[in-house]
């Protein structure tokens, strides 16, 4: 990790996820009656879990409107829950004046057009490995792995090693 990436992530107090694309691998499923169906991984949700746990807020972000989304935003007690969000930097702007928060304390992570002007915004912006190529060209740090399938899970330990806190947050693992 370079000392800027450390440096911002080190400062960053809120980590917005996009929702397709990033904490699923972007497929729709429908069932036979017609309701879309999402995947989420295990090991991202653990990510959510324990930078919630270090004191890192986190947040879904998302352009569509989804249940499932925020049955799992439920299910992992993430509170700051943003769907529909179409024009997505005018809703970020909402959000940090909303929060009298500064962009800088806020990472976003985002995988495809629709996601470049919060992720040019933002304090430390993040892609999964699979995000078009010019959101990976973009972003201050691109994982090894593609959206669903552990993008979240190294992105949450790239924020908790840079603020110190991966030791203390996963201790109880390796007892």
């Amino acid at each position: 990790m370079t000392p800027e990436l450390r440096a911002k992530a080190a400062a960053i107090a809120v980590v917005l996820f996009d929702v397709d694309g990033v904490l699923t691998d972007g497929s729709l499923l429908y069932s036979a009656e017609g309701e879309a169906l999402k995947r989420f991984f295990v090991r991202d949700g653990s990510a959510i879990v324990w930078l919630q746990r270090a004191g890192v807020e986190v947040g879904i972000f998302s352009g569509r409107n989804s249940a499932q989304a925020a049955t799992r935003a439920r299910e992992l007690g993430v509170k700051i829950v943003i769907q529909g969000a179409l024009k997505k930097l005018e809703a970020f702007e909402e959000f940090l004046a909303g929060r009298d928060l500064e962009a800088g304390r806020v990472a976003f992570m985002g995988d495809d057009l629709i996601d470049l002007p919060v992720l040019r915004r933002a304090g430390l912006s993040l892609a999964p490995a699979d995000a078009a190529p010019e959101v990976r060209a973009a972003v201050d740090w691109v994982s090894a792995f593609a959206g669903g399938n552990g993008a979240v899970r190294e992105a949450g330990e790239l924020i908790l090693k840079a603020q110190g806190k991966w030791e203390g947050v996963t201790a109880i693992y390796r007892e």
